[in-house]
């Protein structure tokens, strides 16, 4: 039992990655299954059975691409002691990881095209806007902020971030644009200090 266990997991994990390759380098729609599922030397009603169809699939890969990116802001998050600092990598963190090219096609492109904004909406909720949330609150709890809602400044910062990565993801110099967004994001923060 736990061997089969652990040759499904092993199954799922290598769709997930072959998928994700796919989905990177051509994109949801030109990423055709039998290709997947030839490379990981399954069958279709392996796919199917695991996601369902190509756009479970998708979803799954999603999926793991948030959690990617939450984990990579967590991470730079915590490369400081100050509440601030850490809004600010945390931030940062999160731009980058969205621009990255293993991720940019499948977390701003496709993600919202195929699943659709409420669904692609409610993972991103679920992940880095989770993360920047609860940054928000404890800074809210040190004081830190001038009276405003959590909830507002949350979705203003994420909706900023991810216009941001847009932007930065079609730029020719993407380290310049970088720094120009965080600057900004760095002024619009300073803004809301007590």
């Amino acid at each position: 039992m736990k061997k089969n266990k652990e040759e499904t997991d092993e199954t799922i994990r290598k769709l997930i990655a072959i998928a994700r390759r796919y989905f990177t380098e051509k994109g949801y729609a030109d990423s055709a299954l039998e290709e997947i599922v030839s490379e990981a030397k399954l069958t279709r009603g392996a796919l199917y059975h695991h996601f369902g169809n190509k756009k479970g699939l998708f979803h799954v890969v999603l999926e793991s691409v948030q959690k990617e990116v939450a984990e990579q802001v967590e991470a730079e998050a915590s490369q400081s002691d100050d509440v601030w600092e850490q809004l600010l990598f945390g931030c940062r963190a999160f731009v980058k990881a969205a621009v990255e090219p293993r991720s940019r096609r499948i977390l701003l492109i496709d993600g919202p095209a195929v699943l659709g904004w409420d669904v692609w909406r409610k993972m991103d909720q679920q992940h880095s806007m989770r993360l920047l949330s609860e940054q928000l609150q404890i800074m809210k709890r040190q004081g830190c902020f001038r009276p405003a809602s959590i909830e507002a400044m949350t979705h203003f910062l994420s909706g900023a971030l991810n216009e941001s990565a847009l932007w930065i993801a079609q730029m020719p110099d993407q380290r310049q644009a970088l720094e120009e967004s965080m600057t900004v994001i760095a002024l619009l923060v300073e803004g809301l200090k007590k």
